[in-house]
């Protein structure tokens, strides 16, 4: 059914117009999080030409795992034929994760005996979205990443991490965990959203976070080349933006024809806006939302860095 027919022709121009979502890329019935997450992986490492057996540690960032139990990057280990010297584990981050991720990996490089990680951050929200629920069955699209780092003596980034547990529900499934695994409201298993709450969090805390962040780094805003927000909700980013004063063309937006994908939409911004520029370009990368948890990442891209986008709505379920 179309989703003029179903919601109304003014419901839908009304969430288009906030939003800011114009299409969505939605996974086939059986598809996960880590299909789309191996299909990226895949094509990365062969554009790279690193072998599988090179890499040392696998992070999979997701809360749209395939089962409670293995830890999905389990599953991702044995599809890309990694090595039994390859730490794989699993980070159940939301809005906030690809930071988050970038933090865990640059540990692990800098703590030593790492010399190649992969992250990999994945999301299928259309999945946990209720169908009869505009406000997130318009708003979310699905989308899977794979990021290639490895170890340089030069290499240089910082960070700067946050959670406010007491705003849990903000963003939550309530049922089908372990709490309450057979919910007697079946609508307790898609994902219920305080959007006021959200809003008011997220102009409270990610202003400060970017002052923050900057501060950090001793940087002013002109120092930075791009701020790449999750892709939360163009209402939002484009008052984020104003309140901390961005240039408009150093804020990149990709939700119209990639809805809110969650997590990943920071590394689908990221490679959708990278224009192989001649120069070392410095990035802010910023992730807040479900948790509650926003975070930020600043580091410096070498102009011959690896991007990549591809789109994979067609992609098959792995067996």
């Amino acid at each position: 059914m179309a989703e003029a027919e179903k919601f109304g022709a003014d419901e839908v121009r009304k969430v288009v117009s906030m939003a800011g979502v114009r299409q969505r890329r939605i996974v086939a019935p059986g598809v996960t999080s880590a299909d789309l997450c191996f299909e990226a992986a895949a094509t990365l490492l062969q554009r790279l030409q690193w072998s599988p057996a090179s890499i040392t540690g696998l992070i999979f960032v997701t809360q749209s795992p395939d089962y409670f139990l293995p830890s999905s990057s389990c599953l991702l280990h044995k599809w890309l034929g990694l090595s039994d010297d390859c730490a794989a584990f699993d980070v159940g981050l939301g809005c906030s994760g690809y930071p988050y991720g970038l933090y865990i990996a640059a540990s692990m490089l800098r703590a030593g005996g790492h010399q190649r990680i992969l992250l990999l951050h994945g999301e299928t929200p259309s999945r946990f979205a209720h169908p009869d629920d505009h406000a997130t069955t318009l708003l979310f699209g699905d989308a899977g990443s794979a990021t290639a780092i490895e170890a340089a003596e030069d290499g240089h980034a910082s960070f700067c991490l946050h959670t406010d547990g007491s705003g849990y529900d903000g963003l939550i499934i309530p049922g089908g965990g372990f709490r309450d695994r057979e919910p007697e409201d079946p609508r307790d298993l898609s994902l219920r959203m305080d959007g006021a709450a959200i809003f008011n969090f997220t102009i409270k805390r990610v202003p400060a976070l970017i002052e923050e962040a900057l501060a950090q780094e001793g940087l002013q805003t002109d120092d930075i080349d791009q701020f790449v927000f999750h892709q939360s909700n163009r209402f939002i980013m484009k008052h984020l933006s104003r309140k901390s004063a961005l240039p408009e063309d150093r804020v990149p937006f990709t939700i119209e024809d990639t809805a809110n994908c969650g997590g990943p939409s920071v590394a689908v911004t990221l490679t959708r806006s990278w224009n192989s520029p001649v120069k070392p370009q410095r990035v802010m990368l910023l992730g807040y939302g479900v948790g509650l948890s926003w975070a930020s990442a600043v580091l410096t891209l070498e102009p011959g860095v690896t991007m990549l986008h591809a789109d994979y709505s067609g992609v098959q379920a792995r067996q």
